[in-house]
């Protein structure tokens, strides 16, 4: 037993059971030793699970291409904020630099990460060395206020803890406790929580008996967070995911809820406590309608390949990659971003915005699947 799992289990005499979202939050973010709190988190080749970032830097010179379009957008000004809160390593930061560095909207801009855990910054700053003039370092969204600019995140709401639910007769939650054994138990009893309730109203959700899946309500604090500071611009989120009535259909019967522990998925969070990443898809359609009751417009949403391709992915290529000796392995690495049965495919990208006017972006211009949420 780790210390991380100790903790957990002494949590549980001490007060009862806990819900699955308490366990998670702990499992992921408990100082110095959860999953994304500790030096132990590894990300790419050797660690856990591979973003798009760690795919090909293409994918931060697209997202690049993206800040100078909503720059034009906003008439230019002459400070541009873009804070990317769960910037892991900071890779697609370090890819979004170099593609920006020598386009006119780099004067302007004003990088912000977010990042609580010191080990995770501690990386960050090693790989941003040569951008340390550009970049921000703070410890939460709340340090801001009247941001002008884009708030930019790519697999950061998979990581919100949620709470897990269980259709029986009526709606349960699923607790976590301990057995004489000491092993941890899952129980189900009555929500802890009316938002619960509410969440399936919103989104006019029915459950078959028998049916087990995930209910993040830290989106909706979320965005009032990104609210509160952002005066006007635009929120671009990227992750895995689908609209509710996809989310919450039938066939997904046990939910999205998924482990990562060496490049392998494991269903069972109960291990390795503090060493595997643990994840639950994004219900796309809360964040269109928790934008929207706080003035936030929805204004595109796509899979991540039809929006690359849209924004111009193939200009990009060429004018990076077109004279490399590697061009056709660079190629077939950034197919693995776009195409069917990829990244590309499971991944969505959404973007909101706060302002006046209805802009049209060119990602969305191919496809845009805004209906469907």
């Amino acid at each position: 037993m780790n210390i991380l799992e100790k903790k957990i289990k002494d949590l549980i005499l001490r007060e009862g059971r806990i819900t699955f979202k308490t366990f998670m939050q702990m499992a992921l973010y408990e100082p110095e030793l959860g999953y994304y709190s500790s030096d132990k988190i590894k990300i790419g080749r050797e660690g856990d699970y591979y973003t798009s970032q760690h795919l090909h830097p293409a994918f931060g010179a697209m997202l690049g291409e993206q800040l100078i379009e909503i720059w034009e957008f906003m008439g230019k000004p002459k400070t541009f904020y873009s804070v990317e809160p769960g910037a892991g390593e900071g890779y697609m930061c370090n890819d979004i630099l170099n593609y920006l560095k020598n386009k006119e909207i780099y004067g302007t801009l004003k990088y912000i990460i977010v990042e609580p855990h010191p080990f995770m910054k501690h990386k960050q700053k090693k790989l941003l060395k040569s951008f340390s003039d550009k970049i921000t370092w703070i410890s939460s969204l709340n340090e801001l206020k009247n941001i002008k600019g884009c708030i930019l995140s790519n697999e950061l709401l998979d990581a919100f803890p949620v709470h897990l639910v269980e259709m029986e007769k009526e709606l349960k939650e699923v607790y976590v406790t301990i057995n004489g054994d000491n092993n941890f138990i899952e129980i189900k009893d009555s929500l802890s929580s009316n938002d619960l309730k509410k969440y399936m109203e919103d989104f006019s959700i029915s459950l078959p008996y028998g049916y087990r899946t995930e209910i993040n309500l830290e989106v909706k604090d979320w965005l009032k967070e990104v609210n509160n500071i952002l005066i006007e611009g635009f929120i671009i989120t990227i992750d895995y995911g689908y609209p509710a009535h996809e989310y919450y259909c039938e066939e997904r019967n046990r939910g999205t809820l998924l482990c990562y522990y060496q490049h392998q998925f494991i269903e069972n969070p109960y291990l390795n406590i503090g060493n595997q990443d643990i994840t639950a898809h994004v219900n796309f359609s809360s964040l269109k309608k928790y934008g929207e009751e706080i003035g936030i417009k929805t204004i595109g949403f796509a899979n991540q390949g039809t929006y690359l391709v849209s924004l111009g992915i193939d200009r990009i290529i060429s004018e990076l990659y077109q004279n490399s000796k590697d061009y056709l392995f660079e190629i077939a690495k950034i197919k693995r971003l776009i195409l069917p049965g990829t990244i590309g495919e499971t991944h969505k990208v959404i973007i909101q915005y706060k302002g006046e006017g209805n802009p049209v972006l060119k990602g969305f211009l191919m496809k845009n699947q805004i209906n469907k949420l």
